[in-house]
């Protein structure tokens, strides 16, 4: 079984930068896999805005 983390981020704009690169380090050190990155919000001229990284951790059952 496994136990799931929806993370919202950012691709960054004019004035901030983009932050997935970190949130993907930080959950990796944790024991966090990678499962999906999925767009949530799209600009004026269609491209994404803003991410939802979605992360897995096996849940070892005792």
């Amino acid at each position: 079984m496994f136990e799931y983390k929806y993370v919202e981020c950012t691709l960054g704009g004019f004035f901030t930068e983009a932050n997935h690169h970190e949130i993907i380090q930080e959950h990796a050190k944790e024991g966090w896999r990678l499962v999906q990155v999925l767009p949530l919000y799209y600009n004026g001229h269609g491209k994404p805005t803003d991410y939802e990284i979605i992360f897995e951790k096996e849940i070892k059952e005792q």
